[in-house]
């Protein structure tokens, strides 16, 4: 199946990436684990249509219909619709009414639909009309920051901002980086010590829920389903998970969401 994807970061601290994408045929890929939730337009047999998706917290197959293109804004750790509860959002999507090639309906206003160019300029204007928000907390803890708040206070504003908890955000993050590093040819044994992983199996054990591949399938792809926009995690991910004050389980356990 062909399916282009071109994506670029951004510098507005309200944007993780910008991304578009244009199927050739019809098919199925796979949905990579996302932190994120994200705003994305597409159009398919000359119907405009739009939706507000949320972190997806495992990797999941996705159809892609034929000759259709996609627009999508994927939004910074922390950024929320305040009036779009992104806790409900998590492995599902919320479709946006009423959409054509020209206006989009957020929260009772029409707005002009962004593209790959002006996405920044949308984003800020979202942000003035508070249609946009961001919990400053999240960005400063996930780069190293420790707020004098309570680690109940904490983990609540966690998951009201992203929909995740910390621990869950931090595995599908390293395992998206891993992802990338075995893609660009680094030795599984090392992106295990690279990234804190206890062993072999439980990095094989995180890309097959995250990613869903192998490290052979990475390593060497054969191009009959394609991934999800991947990408390195523009927030930091710790050297190792168990450096961290926060206690993940040992390495066959499941994170909680």
């Amino acid at each position: 199946m062909g399916l282009e994807i071109e994506s670029r970061p951004s510098e507005t601290p309200y944007i993780e990436r910008v991304w578009r994408s244009r199927s050739i045929e019809g098919g199925r890929m796979t949905s990579v684990a996302a932190a994120h939730w994200e705003l994305v337009f597409w159009e398919h047999d000359g119907q405009m249509q739009a939706a507000v998706l949320g972190p997806e917290p495992r990797a999941c197959p996705a159809p892609v219909p034929k000759d259709a293109t996609f627009f999508g804004i994927s939004f910074a750790l922390g950024t929320s619709m305040p009036h779009v509860s992104v806790s409900r959002l998590v492995g599902g999507s919320v479709e946006i009414p009423d959409v054509t090639r020209r206006s989009v309906w957020l929260k009772g206003s029409a707005w002009h639909v962004p593209d790959f160019d002006n996405a920044e300029l949308f984003v800020r204007r979202l942000v003035r009309e508070g249609v946009v928000d961001c919990d400053p907390i999240v960005p400063a803890v996930l780069g190293g920051a420790a707020p004098a708040v309570s680690e109940r206070t904490l983990q609540r504003r966690f998951v009201a901002a992203t929909g995740l908890t910390r621990g869950a955000i931090r595995q599908i993050q390293r395992a998206r980086e891993a992802a990338v590093l075995i893609q660009d040819g680094v030795p599984a044994q090392d992106v295990v010590h690279q990234l804190g992983y206890f062993d072999q199996p439980h990095l094989a054990r995180s890309l097959t829920r995250y990613i869903g591949r192998t490290v052979t399938q990475l390593s060497a792809p054969d191009g009959a389903e394609p991934l999800s926009l991947l990408y390195k995690p523009t927030s930091p991910v710790p050297r190792s998970l168990r450096d961290t004050a926060e206690v993940i389980g040992p390495p066959w356990a499941e994170p909680r969401y």
